[in-house]
């Protein structure tokens, strides 16, 4: 028994799940083996682990007081400017790898000046070798790319600045 615990899923026979899902237009589909439990859900969370009383980690202490912010890189300095000068900004839904293109050599799914519509496809999140195609979820004008092909993203970082309609 203790050993089915510490054993994992086949990350290979995870992959051919996944290409079962896409292929039949599964949305979500529900693992457990020993202690582990799994979701696998289509959509901007394609694999979410969920702890368990065996694997959940304690919290990381907070410090007492934040430590002063070091200078704003350029990404940060264009959130504050998106702020300032009614920009909207799409944001990643989720940590992985920024792709501008469906594929590489194609053009970019959208580049300066591009008017976007909120269905719009602006970007690929690769997660976990799942590629999350990111809509715009506004309506405008792009005024600026904020990350390049192959950058590593995180959850909640400003991908592009719209100017809204």
């Amino acid at each position: 028994m203790a050993n089915e615990a510490n054993e994992s899923f086949d990350l290979d026979k995870l992959q051919q799940l996944v290409e079962m899902m896409e292929k039949h237009d599964l949305r979500e589909v529900k693992l457990s083996k020993g202690g582990q439990k799994w979701i696998l859900r289509r959509g901007a969370q394609e694999v979410v682990q969920v702890p368990t009383a065996m694997n959940m980690m304690p919290p990381a202490p907070m410090p007492a007081a934040p430590a002063p912010a070091p200078a704003a890189p350029a990404a940060e300095s264009g959130e504050a400017a998106a702020a300032d000068s009614g920009l909207i900004e799409i944001v990643s839904p989720t940590v992985g790898t920024f792709y501008s293109s469906p594929q590489p050599g194609d053009p970019p799914f959208v580049k300066v000046g591009d008017k976007v519509r909120s269905d719009t496809i602006v970007c690929i999140v690769e997660a976990m070798k799942v590629f999350n195609q990111i809509p715009a979820e506004v309506s405008g004008t792009i005024t600026k790319v904020l990350a390049s092909d192959g950058d590593p993203v995180d959850f909640g970082q400003a991908l592009f600045l719209v100017k809204p309609e």
